[in-house]
């Protein structure tokens, strides 16, 4: 299993953000924070202050698996605005995940939803359409390679589909189970 990475900027929503990555260390998973900034610490929307991982510079993400972007505003936007985070996610071999505004923000103006199913916080599926996604209203809609969220109530699911999407629905019910998270199905589309 590869590395994955999750993108911190100013304004991220925080449960978006580490309830992936708790969950994902739980299921034994690679996970890094990485800061877009030149600092570790990023502040939330909320104002919780993270200490990232990495920053973007000290970073390799050659290889990586799964890209992850948490919403929140300005953290969405703070991400669509960074020139190198959009470059990475535009020749990313791996998987994408986005959850919230991410996927109407920083994803569909690169053309990354093009053609594909996704979900995000209700008023920027407008911008999702216009770039070709087809929009479910669900909280969290999973495919192979993309799982997108429709915002911080959805984190739990939104994680738990990554981790499916690596290790299996096995070993995604084993740790949603572990957390008191009993879903009568792993169907991340409903």
């Amino acid at each position: 299993m590869h590395r994955s990475f999750i993108f911190l900027a100013e304004g991220f929503e925080e449960i978006e953000a580490l309830t992936v990555v708790d969950v994902m260390r739980r299921a034994g998973m690679d996970i890094k924070t990485v800061s877009i900034g030149s600092d570790r610490k990023v502040t939330g929307a909320h104002g919780i202050p993270v200490e990232a991982d990495l920053t973007f510079k000290e970073a390799d993400f050659d290889g990586s698996e799964w890209l992850i972007l948490p919403g929140g505003l300005p953290g969405a936007t703070n991400l669509a605005a960074d020139e190198a985070l959009c470059d990475l996610l535009k020749v990313h071999k791996g998987k994408l995940a986005a959850i919230c505004a991410a996927p109407g923000v920083v994803l569909a103006p690169l053309g990354l939803l093009d053609g594909k199913e996704a979900t995000c916080y209700p008023g920027f599926d407008k911008a999702c359409k216009e770039h070709g996604a087809i929009m479910r209203d669900v909280p969290v809609m999973a495919t192979e390679t993309l799982v997108t969220g429709n915002g911080p109530s959805a984190a739990l699911r939104f994680a738990l589909a990554i981790v499916a999407g690596s290790m299996g629905d096995n070993i995604s019910r084993q740790v949603g189970e572990g957390m008191l998270y009993y879903p009568k199905t792993m169907n991340f589309y409903f």
